[in-house]
């Protein structure tokens, strides 16, 4: 995917979560080593490079986190509401070794 595509799609991500502005969401969120946090939260800023959540903790607590548009490109971080997710994958999967042409070697 070329750089231009790429700007546009998060473009188009930060457009999409600005009409989600004040809503409660479900975030996944891939943080790497099979670790994935799964949280819920209201939006409540969006900025060009990033946003900011306040994702609910336990006794009624909250706290701030922040994701950037980059990490919803890449499927890092998925977003939902109502069990239904805001934005189709971007990235798409690699074929099986299977599917794959065979490697000329050199």
């Amino acid at each position: 995917m070329d750089l231009a595509k790429q700007a546009q799609l998060v473009g188009s991500i930060h457009d999409t979560l600005n009409d989600f502005l004040g809503q409660r969401l479900k975030v996944r969120a891939n943080m790497g080593r099979s670790k994935i946090v799964e949280s819920e939260g209201v939006l409540t800023q969006v900025h060009p490079q990033l946003f900011i959540m306040e994702i609910d903790r336990k006794r009624g607590r909250t706290a701030r986190q922040s994701y950037q548009y980059a990490d919803v490109l890449t499927g890092m971080v998925e977003l939902s509401q109502n069990d239904e997710p805001l934005f189709a994958p971007f990235v798409e999967e690699t074929p099986l070794e299977d599917e794959m042409p065979e490697q000329i070697l050199l």
